[in-house]
């Protein structure tokens, strides 16, 4: 299966961003001065493609965290959940185990007395 997933999956897109970082090998100016966008003291020239897929590492990243801390009361109530059911799973098998030693052994049925047989009559 992995097989199959990096031959469809991972590799077509492997040559996409190939071909993309190919295609934007230009250098940019990122500046990180929002006062003198032309102030080299604070700023990078870079290829596109690394501004670009930075960026969307960036995003993805940002978006990964802000749904991560956004399902926290779920993962705890996921953890209070599993913890009262290991609770409730050692209570049950405390009184199972209560209860079959605390029981007598059983007795031997009652005897039944044996059943008539009889033939079936066909009319």
């Amino acid at each position: 299966m992995r097989k199959f997933v990096n031959t469809v999956v991972i590799v077509p897109l492997a040559l996409l961003l190939l071909a993309f970082a190919l295609a934007n090998r230009r250098l940019v100016m990122v500046s990180f001065n929002p006062f003198d966008p032309s102030d080299a003291s604070l700023a990078l020239t870079l290829p596109l493609f690394i501004v670009i897929i930075g960026a969307v590492m960036t995003g993805v990243l940002a978006g990964g965290l802000a749904v991560w801390f956004g399902q926290h009361r779920y993962r705890k109530a996921a953890r209070r959940y599993e913890d009262e059911a290991a609770q409730a799973r050692n209570e049950l098998a405390e009184l199972r185990r209560v209860a079959f030693s605390a029981a007598p052994s059983p007795a031997a049925p009652p005897a039944l007395p044996p059943l008539a047989v009889t033939q079936d009559r066909h009319f």
